[in-house]
């Protein structure tokens, strides 16, 4: 069995997070929700997070620091950030992936998902067969 993938999400709006949460868990991930920052950082920098998700425009949040923070905190960590649909607030935003919350439905994000989080683990490594080896080295009859 694949071990479960690890997201946080990060939103002030508390029924947004629910949705997230019940959203991904049925599909197999392990959901952090959190609606304060300095929560999120803490998750952050306990290690173990596997794809970020984030709510931009935050009136209560400086979001896009919060974002800059968490990708400082592990760069490699892709983070799929929802701006507002004037597109206002995303200039300089460490984003991986900008998404507008009018134009993106849950199968769309799923989608986006899936691809940031094969991007981070990158391609599949190449399998090397000991047998298949051991015949090319072999001297060939001849």
């Amino acid at each position: 069995m694949k071990p479960k993938r690890t997201i946080l999400c990060v939103d002030e709006d508390e029924h947004s997070l629910s949705i997230y949460k019940i959203m991904l868990t049925t599909r197999g991930y392990r959901v952090i929700a959190c609606s304060k920052p300095d929560e999120a950082i803490a998750v952050m920098k306990a290690g173990g997070i596997d794809l970020v998700i984030a709510d931009l425009p935050m009136p209560k949040l400086d979001s896009r620091g919060l974002v800059d923070q968490l990708k400082s905190i592990s760069p490699s960590t892709p983070a799929i950030v929802f701006i507002a649909p004037s597109g206002a607030c995303s200039d300089g935003v460490l984003a991986d992936i900008l998404l507008s919350r009018s134009n993106c439905n849950s199968a769309q994000l799923l989608d986006h998902v899936r691809s940031a989080l094969v991007r981070k683990r990158g391609p599949k490594p190449v399998v090397t067969r000991p047998e298949f080896l051991g015949h090319l080295s072999q001297p060939h009859p001849g």
